[in-house]
């Protein structure tokens, strides 16, 4: 037992050992620091123009049209955007979490749909980056990164959502490939990408033990997408149906071995529902400065509405929602770039900011009033968009499982 008196020695030398280093006692090299690194910084201000100058002007038109902004996916692959996480020694970026959430951020404050395009590849690339070999990442990564390129994930199926270990899709092994045969559904970037990693079972009563994950390349006889229309947000991004009728996949084209499927697709989520809520946080910073905007020149009684303390509250909500989403964003990135156990903190992260930034958007439809109602003013988009925020990659009621399973394992 530690004596916690005069004669303890442990408290001073601590002391001393902040006091010491750098100017105003802050040492260097200590573990917390909130602030983002020189090369943090430009690449935050070159999403941010791009958020401003590309894809901000055409947000509503691809929104209405219901179309993939090609353009702008081109323009993000010359500015080095798209892809970014591929590993340098591939052809891209080699960018880490954090990095990739501070873009996220920028990008999904001009248009969560258009976002939802770059991040859905990254869904896709994430389990080779996890689970392929030297000659896999090669082969499957360096192409995307040589042309305006995509990739995609489809695990959820037309009978299966958050029930992940219940896949219909068979994979039967003949020789030296695979007969792929099933549905999935809900699958981002689906018909524009250029391989999608198909998650599908060898057995069905075997569960998540008989999963297995295979890199079906687009073109592939017998594959098909359709696209699904009539979305009620994030319209720009495609989203399909995939069939798979006698479909080869060669061996080669399988990630880990037979079984491992499950895993591979539960730690590529872990991962991956960091960025969902990084577009979270753009959708909810865009809200505010929105309802800020039209607060300060609506006129009512007299006066601008942000003199009133029920429209002033309700700014305040917002920013205190938005601070604490990003930094708890920022944390769980940081743990995934440490190597440290992260699956609980992405589920906190992913659930709390996208329902902040619907909430977000919510009361900027409030305090637009009728206006806020109609197509005239971005903010019913917003609303629109981020709803898709809180099921995707995991609803958040499954979020809230993880959570808890965290906390009754300790």
């Amino acid at each position: 037992m530690v004596a916690w008196g005069r004669g303890c020695q442990g408290l001073p030398k601590i002391l001393d050992s902040v006091k010491g280093g750098a100017p105003g006692g802050r040492r260097s090299g200590m573990p917390i620091d909130f602030s983002l690194t020189e090369e943090q910084r430009q690449l935050q201000a070159l999403a941010r123009r791009f958020a401003k100058e590309v894809i901000l002007p055409v947000a509503r038109e691809y929104d209405e049209k219901e179309e993939v902004p090609w353009p702008v996916i081109e323009k993000l692959h010359e500015v080095g955007l798209l892809n970014a996480i591929i590993p340098e020694e591939y052809g891209g970026m080699g960018l880490k979490m954090l990095d990739e959430v501070i873009v996220g951020e920028e990008l999904a404050y001009a248009c969560m749909g258009i976002y939802t395009i770059p991040m859905a590849s990254d869904l896709g690339i994430t389990p080779v980056l996890l689970a392929g070999t030297e000659e896999q990442k090669e082969r499957f990564l360096r192409p995307l990164t040589e042309k305006p390129a995509l990739a995609a994930f489809a695990l959820s199926e037309p009978g299966n959502g958050s029930d992940a270990a219940a896949l219909k899709t068979r994979a039967i092994r003949q020789g030296d490939h695979y007969v792929l045969n099933g549905t999935k559904m809900w699958i981002s970037n689906g018909g524009e990408a250029e391989w999608v990693v198909v998650f599908a079972t060898v057995n069905p009563e075997l569960r998540h033990k008989g999963v297995v994950a295979l890199v079906v390349e687009r073109g592939t006889p017998g594959f098909k997408a359709i696209k699904i229309h009539g979305k009620m947000g994030q319209r720009a991004s495609g989203t399909y149906e995939l069939v798979f009728e006698d479909v080869k996949v060669p061996v080669e084209n399988r990630l880990g071995e037979e079984g491992e499927g499950f895993k591979i697709a539960m730690q590529t989520l872990n991962k991956t529902r960091i960025p969902v809520a990084a577009g979270s946080v753009g959708v909810a910073r865009r809200a505010l400065d929105e309802a800020r905007k039209y607060a300060k020149e609506r006129q009512a009684f007299g006066q601008p509405i942000a003199n009133f303390q029920a429209i002033q509250f309700k700014l305040a909500d917002m920013l205190i929602g938005i601070e604490t989403a990003r930094m708890y964003t920022y944390y769980a990135a940081w743990l995934a770039d440490q190597g440290l156990p992260h699956a609980h903190a992405s589920a906190i992260a992913k659930a709390y900011a996208s329902e902040i930034a619907f909430e977000a958007a919510n009361q900027a439809i409030q305090i637009h009033g009728g206006y806020g109602y109609v197509r005239e003013f971005p903010v019913e988009k917003l609303l629109r968009d981020v709803k898709l925020n809180q099921i995707y990659e995991g609803t958040n009621e499954i979020q809230r499982l993880i959570i808890a399973r965290h906390i009754l394992a300790e």
